[in-house]
C-alpha cells in the first residue's frame, strides 16, 4: 500500500452508488457498451479460468454479458461478484454465484487465489490506485490475468469547463464539480510497479449525444457516477448557475441540431501475474543483426559525430 492522497469521498461515493441501485438498468448503456469492447478482448485469449472476481459489480452487468456469450469461446468458471455498495451487490447476486460487498482498496482475498480479475468502470474511484493494483495482482495465481476498464483521461471536459465557467460567472468562484481522471500515460507505469507482466494501456474514447447537459447530469447521478471529488463545495449549486452552464455547454458544444456530446475517454488495463511460462524480454546485446544492416546504414557508435553518406540513397533508382 502507498501513501495516495485521498481524492476521492469514499462514503459519498457508496451513498451514490447505493442511490443508483434502483434505477440503474435505466442508464447503464455505458456499462454494457464498455462491458461488451472489456470481454472482446478477454474473447481474443484461448484459455479457460476456473474462477475469476468481478470487482466493482454495479448490479451484474459482467455477469450478464458472460451469459451472453460476450467473451466467445473463453470459458470463466465461477465468477465471483464484489461492490462497494450493498444494494447493487444484492442486485448482482440475483444473478447468481458468490457475491460479497468488498471495497477495492481493502479487498478481502487469498493471496493466489483467483485466475482472473475484471473490473468495469469501478477504479477511476480508487485512492490508492498503485496500492489496489498491488492486492489484485497478489490475489492472482501466477499467469492469472488483470482485465479492467476505467474512465480516464479527458472526459467530461466540457462538462467540466461549462460548470466552471458558469460557476465562476455566477458565484464568483468555483470548485470541482467533476471529479479528477487517471491519464493513460501513468497507467502503463503504474502496472509495472504492481508487478505485472506483458503491461498493456490503451485508450478508447465514447461519444454520447444528449438533449442537453441537464439530461447528461441526470444519467450521470442515474450511474452512480456523480462528483465524489473530497475538495467539492457540499452546498447545491444555484439554479441559475445550473441554467448558465447548460446554456454555456450547448453554445461552446451543441452540434447545432439541439444536442450535446460528452466523451468518455475509457482506459484499458491488462496485466498478467508472472510466470516462467510468459514471454521475456531479451537481454539487452544478444540480439543475432544489427539494426543498421536492416535500414541499410553505417552505425555509428554512441559519442561519434554522423557524417552524411554520399551516394547511392535507400530508395533511389541506380545509375
Amino acid at each position: 500500500m502507498t501513501d495516495s492522497p485521498e481524492v476521492f469521498d469514499r462514503y459519498s461515493l457508496r451513498l451514490h452508488r447505493d442511490r443508483a441501485a434502483a434505477t440503474l438498468t435505466e442508464h447503464d448503456f455505458l456499462l454494457r457498451e464498455v462491458g461488451e469492447r472489456l470481454l472482446d478482448r478477454l474473447s481474443d485469449i484461448t484459455r479457460d479460468f476456473p474462477l475469476a472476481l468481478d470487482l466493482g459489480c454495479h448490479h451484474g452487468m459482467v455477469a450478464d454479458l458472460l451469459a451472453a456469450g460476450a467473451a466467445g469461446s473463453t470459458t470463466v468458471g465461477t465468477l465471483i461478484q464484489a461492490d462497494l455498495s450493498l444494494p447493487l451487490a444484492r442486485l448482482a447476486a440475483e444473478k447468481g454465484g458468490p457475491t460479497l460487498v468488498a471495497d477495492e482498496e481493502a479487498l478481502p482475498l487469498a493471496p493466489g487465489s483467483l485466475d482472473l480479475v475484471v473490473s468495469l468502470l469501478s477504479l477511476h474511484w480508487v485512492n490508492d490506485l498503485p496500492g489496489a493494483l498491488l492486492q489484485i495482482g497478489q490475489a492472482l495465481k501466477p499467469d492469472g490475468l488483470f482485465l479492467a476498464a476505467m474512465i480516464g483521461g479527458n472526459s467530461l471536459a466540457a462538462l467540466r469547463s461549462a460548470l466552471m465557467e458558469a460557476e465562476v460567472e455566477i458565484e464568483g468562484g468555483a470548485s470541482p464539480r467533476v471529479s479528477p481522471f487517471a491519464d493513460l500515460r501513468d497507467m502503463g507505469g503504474l502496472l509495472q510497479r504492481a508487478g505485472f507482466a506483458l503491461p498493456v494501456s490503451d485508450v478508447d474514447s465514447i461519444t454520447v449525444s444528449y438533449p442537453s447537459a441537464f439530461a447528461l447530469m441526470k444519467d450521470l447521478r442515474g450511474m452512480g457516477e456523480s462528483n465524489a471529488s473530497k475538495e467539492r463545495r457540499r452546498s447545491t449549486m444555484r439554479r441559475e448557475t445550473l441554467l448558465r452552464a447548460a446554456a454555456l455547454y450547448e453554445e461552446r458544444f451543441g452540434d447545432g441540431n439541439g444536442r450535446i456530446p460528452a466523451v468518455f475517454d475509457i482506459i484499458y488495463l491488462t496485466g498478467w501475474r508472472p510466470h516462467d511460462s510468459q514471454q521475456k524480454a531479451l537481454r539487452p546485446g544478444s540480439a543475432k543483426a544489427r539494426l543498421a544492416a536492416a535500414l541499410d546504414s553505417r552505425e555509428v557508435p554512441a559519442g561519434e559525430a554522423a557524417t552524411p553518406q554520399r551516394g547511392r540513397r535507400r530508395g533511389s533508382d541506380d545509375s
